[in-house]
Parts: structure tokens; sequence; C-alpha cells
């Protein structure tokens, strides 16, 4: 009788985790998976903690309800294969804003993150140059190219249109700038249409009118126990073996496996798998591939990520715009380059007593000397710079928190998906039981992570029923 496939996942955050329950759910019975995360605690950018006696998210705060194709997310794919459908709750307040010229303006609608279909909406916040974005008479991209989404709306619509609305919205969500970041990787659907349509407006236009979308249907969710309980309940359902605490420093290939390299150098303990998932930011992944294959390494370490903190505020009854919150553009100079007003967006933890909890996000890629500041002096500039943007002074907060994330948010410069695409094939010609999955391959974002996951896991399926184990 043929022994239990032995996986390893090296990496406990959502994409290792999604892995770990696809592979209980999907490979043969007996299979023991084994998920080895170097720090204390599982979940990676997944973390609720408490401040003034409420729950609050100190990592990642919600997740996409639909895929781009207009099924359900894997997140919410997931939240219900783990019997947490229930718990999904919506935000209250969905408006937000921008912070320009000192002034809180409405995000204007009908962008694709920040990229208008609709140049008259954008009329309030930025004056895109109209006359730029003509029809050539072919395509804005050919067929495989990719490009830095600055240098394509710069060139179409002008610097207002990035400096005020793209670079803040993408700043939001990879702490990076719009001149940096690839177009087919952090706007994909936009990069598809822009091969096919010939002015910017008509792409986006396009993208929007390819996504189906229900109006009025919630956008966003997050579970009503805060987002650990989907990595607890993720843990739980694997039946996986979790070793917190344990770094994965080696990885050697043998004759009908891997060698993990465990824990200190002074006692390292060996391992042996059958199948091994990396499951970690494309640095520590970079590492363990050195040995195996140095050229898939070289080609996956060169991502760089951006280090952010965010700052979180409980205020005592403050007078508080009916918004979710807002977005700095880098032209106006602030220390915070978000916020989101947690207690007002998500109606669930709003507290009779009207304490509020407010978040900032302070940290974009290539400014990192701004989160040199102790935690005190952190907290201390965010209230300056939050009462500021309100034009009134914030009462003094009940308490504060600091979360530092280094190294935290993928920088995806143009040919990332190219570059990706590469390491994949090269592995799966050589190492087929050896598979990539996380943020620093396939985007930012829940469900992103945990289809990535998941595809990963059921890559390891196929590889070891090909093999004859």
């Amino acid at each position: 009788m043929a022994r239990p496939w032995r996986i390893a996942i090296v990496g406990g955050g959502i994409t290792g985790l999604a892995a770990a329950v696809r592979l209980r759910d999907a490979a043969p019975a007996g299979t023991e998976i084994t998920v080895y995360e170097g720090s204390g605690a599982l979940g990676g950018k997944l973390r609720t903690g408490e401040l003034a006696g409420r729950p609050v998210e100190f990592g990642a705060e919600s997740f996409l309800m639909r895929d781009p194709a207009g099924g359900e997310s894997a997140a919410v794919a997931l939240a219900r294969r783990l019997g947490l459908a229930e718990q999904i709750v919506h935000p209250t307040v969905g408006q937000a804003a921008l912070a320009v010229d000192g002034v809180l303006r409405p995000v204007p609608g009908g962008t694709l993150v920040g990229v208008p279909g609709d140049l008259a909406q954008v009329a309030t916040v930025a004056a895109p140059t109209a006359d730029a974005d003509r029809d050539g008479g072919r395509p804005l991209l050919g067929a495989d190219q990719d490009v830095a989404v600055g240098a394509l709306v710069r060139a179409r619509l002008g610097d207002q249109v990035v400096d005020r609305l793209v670079d803040p919205m993408l700043g939001g969500v990879y702490a990076g700038r719009a001149d940096d970041l690839s177009l087919a990787t952090t706007m994909p659907a936009l990069a598809r249409a822009a091969r096919v349509e010939h002015t910017l407006v008509g792409a986006v236009r396009a993208a929007q009118a390819a996504a189906p979308r229900t109006p009025g249907a919630p956008v966003f969710g997050t579970l009503a126990g805060g987002l650990s309980t989907l990595v607890e309940a993720a843990a739980r359902a694997s039946g996986a073996t979790i070793r917190t605490g344990a770094t994965v420093r080696e990885l050697t290939r043998t004759t009908d496996g891997w060698r993990l390299t465990v824990g200190p150098t002074r006692d390292p303990e060996l391992v042996e798998a059958d199948a091994v998932l990396l499951a970690v930011p494309a640095r520590p992944a970079a590492r363990l591939l050195a040995e195996v294959d140095p050229a898939v390494a070289a080609g996956v370490g060169g991502l760089d990520y951006a280090s952010v903190a965010l700052v979180t505020l409980a205020l005592p009854a403050p007078d508080l715009p009916r918004l979710s919150g807002f977005l700095v553009p880098a032209t106006e100079g602030l220390l915070i380059k978000a916020s989101t007003f947690f207690t007002t967006k998500w109606g669930h933890l709003a507290q009779p007593d009207g304490v509020a909890l407010v978040r900032a996000s302070v940290g974009r890629y290539g400014e990192e000397t701004s989160l040199q500041l102790a935690d005190d002096d952190l907290l201390a500039a965010v209230h300056k710079e939050l009462s500021g943007v309100l034009g009134t002074p914030l009462p003094a907060p009940l308490a504060g928190h600091v979360q530092r994330w280094g190294g935290a948010l993928p920088q995806y410069t143009p040919g990332h998906l190219d570059r990706v695409a590469a390491a994949r094939t090269a592995l799966r010609a050589a190492y087929p039981t050896l598979v990539l999955a996380g943020a620093g391959y396939d985007g930012v974002g829940i469900p992103v992570c945990v289809r990535s996951g998941a595809t990963a896991a059921d890559e390891i399926i196929e590889a070891l029923e090909g093999s004859g184990r």
C-alpha cells in the first residue's frame, strides 16, 4: 500500500491556508499537510486586534464580493466553505473623498481605479487634457505590451488625472506610484481593453461594460467577527499540522521529493516532503529557490516591496463627515496617504458611546523615512494631519495603535506577469512538485490570494497523481 502524500506549505498567510483547505478537500484521504509559518501567528496581513475595547483590523480590512467574471469571489467562496457566509457584512457608508488642495472632495464616479470613463465626472477634482485622447486609428497597446499606468494615463489625459485620481487610488492599494506600477498587473481589465480600443476613455468604458455588475449589490465585505476568524476557520478546516515559529531556511531536491531545513542554524530539523508549496513573499521564496534553480530565483527575487504603517486612533465622539474615509494625493505633501473612518464605514462596529475608530495609512514606496518615527510621534503626527484635513481639531485619543508592515506590498513593474509566467514555466518543466503562490505573483487582495493558493494546490495534486504516487 502506497504511503500517504506529504505536502509542505511554506507560509501561513491566507494564501497558504487556502491552499491547505483545498488540499484537504481534493487530495487523497490521509494526505499529510504541514504548514510552516516563520512568525508566531498565522494569517499574514490578516490580523484582527482590539483598541479601546473594540475590534479593529490591524491589517487587511475587507475583500471584494465578486470576481472579474461576475461570480462570487474566491474569498466569499472560502467563507462559505468554512461556514462563515452568514457572518459577511458590508459597508454602511460607501462614499469616499479625496483631499485635494486642502479640501475633501467626493471621489468621482465612473472611474476605473481613478481612470475616467466620463471626463465630465472628474472635473471637480482634476482637469483632463481631453484633446490628447484622440483616436489614432490603432489600439493603445500592442498584443503583449505592458506599460506603467502613469505613462499611459499621463499621455492620454494629463498629469492632474494621474496625480489627483489614479495615483492616490493605486497608492491606497499598493503604496506605490502610478508611474512605476504595471497596467497589466494592477488593472488587467483595462489592459485587455487597451489592446483593442483606440482611446483611453473608450478602453475604460469597454472594461466597465465587460465586468458584470448587479445594481445595488455590495462591492466589499468583511466578517462580523473580524478577518482573523477566516484565518482560524481555515486552519481548522484544513486539518493540517500547523507549525508557527518555524522558519524554513533551506530547500533541497532529493531523489523522490524535497528536504526542508527548518529552525535555527545550530539545531536544524530536516523534513521530507513529496511536494512543496511556497506561499511566502518573493524574496524569501527566492532564497529558498537559490539552490534549486538560480535562474528562477533571480527572476522571482527581483520584485520589490513597499513598507507601510497603519495608525489607528480611538476618538471620543469626534465630529466626522459621513464618509467611509479619504485618500490623499502625494502632491498634498502629507504623511498620511489614506484614512478610514472604521465605525462610520462599518455600521456593525458602531458603539452607543460614540467612540470612533479612525485608521490612517502611512508610507509610500521610496519614502520609507516617514516610517522611522517612533510610535508616539507617528500617532501624534497622524492626529494632527487628520485634524488639518477635516478642518477641525479632533479630540485627544483614548487609545492608539501602530501596526508596522515591513515589506508588505509588492511593487509590480511593467513585465511582471511575463516574469512570473517564465518562472512558473521553468519550475513546471523541471520541478512540477514545487509551486509558487501568493501576492508576490498573482496580485494583492484576499480573493486573489485565496485563488492563488487553491490553484497551486490543484497543481500539486495533478503533479503527484502524474508521478504515480
